[in-house]
């Protein structure tokens, strides 16, 4: 099974700082050197885009045979990558470049498996190999490799094979990052503590609403982050609009959407990984997850769109929590949630509730919190359609049971400080109404 330890990398000095930055820079540079070259045989009718020239003579002395080879065959992918998205006519561009040396290069090289080595412990570091001309220049004898500082907790220490490392600048966070693909053994993975299940509703302005059948519910929130993701949008669009005729995108431009897409993919990725967590310890052994399209179905507007297609990235999200999930041994099934955030939990009604911001009511006398609501209704309804297929296979007859949750407790918010999802104190407006039982009770 691959999984991916992402880690910063410091220099010691500021002369292995300063070779780092050459080195990165060169596969840069190389890499929109190929990168032209295919693109002229790409507009060339009798050209050849597998066809390119030799560079390991240029830039080997500086990065090293093995990561030109490494860069090239990345340049290939991409290509490949291309082409099979432009015969599902998916394609939106051909492979980008690096920066340019005008405006600056991205920062950022491929190193072969072999090429480096990763030591955990107190003091971790990192290795890598670096061309014989950068090495009589900083002083580094023969066999000696550019050792760096290793900051953070891998999740995967060990593993059995490790594949090739992408290392960059990540100008976000001002820092230099690695990307370190590992195999490991599916007998290191965890396993569910129970056999509990949970729902989630995704939606625009609370990221993640959660219900379990333990009768616990979470709450991420995604305002601020939403409204971070659009004032850079803004920005983009007003860079854009003062390029000069012919201009399409500039480095400033470019910096934006890196910076975007990273803050978005940080904060996803350790939402993914803070709600799996929790719902390991809860027993939960299948997540249901509403599927995308009853979302633009039901609720579509040019802002709603944006936020569940650009911003949210839901096929993204998703592959990554049942990437995450299937380190714990939990299943993540995608099901319609058609009508649920609109569905009374107490009366069944859809036609007569009142959605207003993060509220639900109803004329029976339910008020709560729409997207828990609507977690908690999704949950019960997959727990209903799965027992009811159980009795079917089993010939059982049983008085059918509504209420198959737990009622819920309550609900816990969460907040992201650009590190981590920590919770807020604060309680959800009519979260303790928002099961029906406790609704009929608080009228």
């Amino acid at each position: 099974m691959k999984r991916t330890n992402t880690f910063e990398v410091v220099p010691l000095s500021d002369a292995d700082e300063e070779l780092l930055r050459r080195l990165l820079d060169a596969s840069a540079a190389l890499w929109n050197e190929i990168n032209h070259e295919r693109r002229e045989h790409y507009a060339d009718p009798g050209g050849d885009v597998w066809d390119i020239s030799e560079y390991r003579g240029r830039y080997g002395g500086t990065l090293g045979a093995s990561t030109v080879q490494q860069i090239e065959r990345k340049n290939r992918e991409a290509w490949r990558s291309f082409f099979a998205l432009q015969k599902k006519g998916e394609a939106n561009g051909k492979p980008g470049y690096w920066g340019n040396a005008e405006d600056g290069r991205e920062l950022r090289t491929y190193i072969r498996n072999t090429s480096y080595t990763v030591e955990w412990g107190e003091y971790s570091r990192l290795e890598i190999l670096v061309g014989h001309d950068l090495k009589d220049e900083y002083g580094l004898g023969y066999r000696e490799r550019l050792r760096l500082e290793v900051r953070g907790e891998p999740n995967w220490k060990e593993y059995d094979k490790q594949g090739r490392l992408e290392l960059f600048w990540d100008e976000n966070a001002q820092t230099f990052r690695a990307f370190q693909p590992v195999t490991i053994d599916n007998s290191r993975l965890a396993h569910p503590l129970a056999d509990e299940t949970a729902a989630l509703d995704i939606g625009a302005n609370n990221l993640v609403a959660c219900s379990t059948s333990t009768g616990t519910q979470l709450l991420y929130e995604g305002r601020n982050l939403f409204e971070r993701f659009r004032e850079t949008t803004r920005e983009i669009a007003r860079l854009q609009s003062l390029l000069d005729d012919g201009r399409y995108s500039s480095h400033r431009i470019r910096s934006l959407y890196r910076r975007r897409t990273r803050r978005r993919d940080h904060a996803q990725d350790a939402l993914a990984r803070d709600l799996i967590e929790r719902l390991h310890d809860e027993g939960v052994s299948t997540v249901y997850v509403g599927a995308l399209t009853d979302v633009l179905d039901t609720h579509w507007s040019v802002e709603a769109n944006a936020k569940t297609h650009n911003f949210w990235a839901f096929r993204q999200f998703i592959d990554r929590l049942a990437c995450t999930a299937e380190e714990y041994g939990i299943s993540v099934e995608v099901r319609s949630e058609a009508w649920t955030s609109q569905e009374c939990p107490n009366c069944g009604s859809t036609d007569r509730t009142t959605r207003h911001r993060d509220t639900l009511t109803c004329p029976c006398g339910f008020g709560g919190h729409a997207d828990l609501t609507a977690s908690e209704t999704f949950l019960r309804r997959h727990q209903n359609s799965e027992r009811s297929d159980w009795r079917t296979r089993h010939a059982v007859s049983r008085q059918r049971q509504t209420d198959v949750a737990r009622p819920m407790a309550r609900p816990v918010r969460l907040k992201w400080n650009d590190h981590d999802w920590s919770e807020s104190p604060r309680s959800c407006s009519n979260e303790e109404r928002t099961n029906p039982q406790v609704a009929s009770v608080g009228r």
